[in-house]
This record gives C-alpha cells, structure tokens and sequence, in this order.
C-alpha cells in the first residue's frame, strides 16, 4: 500500500528494475506538473554541512532559532523521514522579467509552498506505475529542515551564486527549489560543479545594507528580506532608511545578476501571478493601504499567500519604515 505523504516511520528502501527512458520521461512528468528544472540525488549529509554549521556558530541566522533547533536534521537530509534515501529536486520559475516593486517577486502571488507542495505529490502515483512498486514520499518546500539548495546543486541544477542563490545556466535563480524525498533507488544526476559568477560581483555591491559578510555568507540579521519578514519587533533604527521601497522581501541582489537579466521572463504559472491588492501599485500607495487595514481586510486580502507570514503586525510596521524612506 502506498504511503504517500506520510509524516513520519521507517520505511525500508524499495530496490525497484528501472527501465531505460527513465530520465526521459521523468523530464517528460516534471514539465507536466509545471516545473521548469528536475534532478535527482541521493541523501546523506550535506557537501556544505560545513558552512552550515560555521554560518550558525557566527551567528548570521539572527532571530531564527528554527535554524539552529533543526540543525542535527539538517545535517543529514536522510534524517527529516526516516527511510527516505533518494530525493526528486525541482525548481519553478516565478517570473524574473516582471518589473520591480515593493512586494518580492516570489510572493505577489499564492503561497509557493502550497503550488509546490501539491505539484511534487503528482510525481508519486506516476513513480508507482512507473517503477511498478509502492513509494513512501513527502515533499519539502522550504519549510522542512533540508539545506534545499545543497540537494539542487548535488542533482545538477546549478551552482552557489555569490548572493548565496541556486543559480542555473539557463532559468538564472529566480525559480522556487522543492524537493520529494522517497525511499525509492532513483538513478541520480551528475553534481553541478561548475563555478559560473567568475569575478563579478554585482550581487554583493548592490546590496542596500551590505548584508553579505563574504561571497555566499549572509548576515542574515542585516537581509532586508530578514527584517521584513522575520524579524519581530522593530527594525534596527540603522537599517531603517536603507530599507528603501522595499515592503515585504528583496529582489536587488537577483535583480543585478546577469544570469537574470539574461533569463528574466514574465510569469508563466498563473498561481504566481500578483493578486488584486499588490498588482503594479508603488510603495506608498500599497504602504498608505496596508495601514489602513485591519484584521478582517488583512485576511481578506492576502488569504493563501506567502506574506501571511510576517502577519498584519509585521507588514504595517513594513509599512511605517516604508513610508519614512519614501518621504
């Protein structure tokens, strides 16, 4: 019987006959579901463990204690569900060639975890009939304690950029990273290894509050897209004017790169399109309304969206700083 999904319990890893054509029409089965990158690898511990770790001992995750609270499951990506030793990696571009505004581009729209989330579950019934064997699976969607990006670059969809992005030679690094893990041996995919930055350093000039420490180490206490979604409580009264029109996340560091200048496309997947209360508004338009929402208009409008998660408190104090920058 299939466990699809299934939120925990060990389960033996199915040694299924894989046909030739696999790779072929796991590709074919990706597109369908709306992704624009697949790869698969197998689990074990991290190639950047390391880094992790010395990331965590400086301090540069800030408030998010999750980070630190799932790190041992972090250290091992076979650890989050147990039986697990394959991983489906993907990624989904959400429209880089959409003009800046105060909202990130990844969260005008609905909530990506969920689009993601429910997309990657379509690969179980077709692994089944593919392989002609029951699958334990569970999808992760930036909400579980895997280092996603580690599982992208070891299935061979791109390299660590120098703004600690996944970028990918042909979608650049606006694209969402999912992943099912499976207790099924999957044939994996060569390692991207390649290094494509060079000397540019575009991302880390750009940034608005110099936030990376060195290439691909983030302070995240200083990321305005930290202090905006985050963070609670008031901003640093040093970071405040820096903020700029940025509302809720940041685009700079990605907006910069030439891999998405060359690649930047408009939305493609509806889901991701922006709703009614962002559109194409400026900040202080989008600011002067979020202020005068209460709890009621505040769940109206931002229902099954990503921005739910710096709550009605966090986007008005947005707001305020916001407006004290535009003038």
């Amino acid at each position: 019987m299939s466990a699809r999904g299934a939120e925990g319990g060990s389960v033996e890893s199915a040694m299924p006959v894989v046909r030739e054509g696999f790779r072929t029409r796991l590709e074919g089965q990706a597109y369908g579901l709306g992704f624009d990158l697949v790869g698969v690898t197998d689990l074990g511990v991290p190639d950047t463990v390391s880094h992790f770790d010395a990331w965590l001992e400086a301090g540069h995750h800030a408030s998010m204690e999750y980070m630190a609270r799932g790190a041992e499951l972090r250290r091992d990506a076979r650890r989050p569900h147990p039986g697990a030793t394959h991983a489906i990696v993907v990624g989904m571009h959400y429209g880089g060639g959409t003009p800046s505004g105060p909202v990130a581009r990844y969260a005008r729209g609905d909530d990506y975890h969920e689009v993601m989330r429910e997309r990657l579950r379509g690969f179980v019934p077709w692994l089944e009939a593919e392989l002609g064997v029951s699958v334990d699976a569970r999808p992760y969607v930036d909400s579980g304690p895997l280092l996603e990006r580690d599982l992208g670059r070891r299935a061979g969809l791109g390299w660590f950029g120098k703004n600690t992005m996944l970028i990918n030679p042909q979608q650049g690094s606006m694209f969402f990273l999912g992943a099912l893990v499976v207790n099924v041996a999957l044939p994996v995919d060569a390692p991207f290894e390649a290094d494509r930055c060079g000397s540019c350093t575009r991302c880390l000039d750009a940034c608005p509050t110099q936030a990376f420490v060195a290439p691909r180490v983030l302070d995240a206490g200083r990321c305005i897209s930290y202090l905006t979604i985050e963070h609670r409580g008031e901003m640093p009264e040093a970071l405040k004017p820096l903020v700029g029109e940025w509302l809720y996340g940041c685009d700079v560091c990605q907006e910069v790169c030439p891999w998405n200048v060359s690649f930047a496309r408009a939305v493609r997947e509806p889901a991701f399109s922006p709703r009614a209360v962002i559109g194409d508004k400026d900040a202080r338009t989008l600011a002067q309304e979020i202020l005068a929402m209460d709890e009621d208009a505040y769940r109206a409008a931002f229902r099954g969206s990503a921005m739910k998660r710096a709550k009605l408190a966090g986007l008005q104090r947005n707001a305020r700083v916001v407006l004290g920058d535009v003038g």
